[in-house]
């Protein structure tokens, strides 16, 4: 990544940190940036998540390990990530009126991965999200063989994890990433 867009894009995410204090209560920006520096690959996917319209923010701190975790906060589903089924497996199967990809592929490329229930759970106590759409989740192994997927979002108060058959695509659901550094 060119020195000036990585000088802009810390200073994006320096400035969605202090704004969100409460998603990360007690963390310090000098050691999310000292940790970035260590780990250069990371800029570039924070790039990606900010490009599609992730917002990416600091969820978490592992003060054991250094690990910093970082989440979509985009207050609906990421813009550059909908219209996409669940995986690989899923966008083969379609014969007709492809999407033009996976949710888990384009994380895999993206260097991040799709939250897990848990992971979902608690970004939403950090704020409301997806209250218009909705967000594909890691879906366990038992559900994917049988054909599912699952996916989040929150209406009438309330965060709801359902699901869906793995193919289908929508232009209000995506997917939200995680990124440890």
């Amino acid at each position: 990544m060119p020195p000036e867009q990585a000088k802009e894009l810390l200073q994006t995410l320096k400035a969605r940190f202090d704004k969100n204090m409460h998603r990360h209560a007690g963390a310090d920006w000098s050691e999310v940036a000292a940790r970035l520096a260590d780990h250069p690959a990371a800029l570039a996917s924070l790039a990606q998540m900010e490009a599609t319209g992730g917002e990416p923010d600091v969820v978490g701190m592992d003060k054991a390990t250094g690990s910093i975790v970082f989440c979509d906060c985009s207050p609906e589903s990421p813009v550059g990530r909908r219209s996409l089924c669940y995986d690989r497996a899923a966008l083969d199967a379609r014969k007709e009126n492809k999407p033009r990809g996976s949710a888990e592929d384009m994380a895999a490329g993206m260097g991040i991965a799709l939250l897990t229930e848990e992971q979902y759970r608690h970004l939403q106590t950090l704020g409301e999200f997806d209250r218009k759409t909705s967000s594909w989740i890691a879906t366990p192994p038992d559900v994917r063989k049988l054909g599912g997927a699952l996916f989040g979002d929150r209406r009438y108060g309330r965060v709801f994890v359902y699901h869906n058959g793995a193919e289908s695509y929508y232009a209000a659901r995506g997917f939200r990433g995680l990124l440890t550094v």
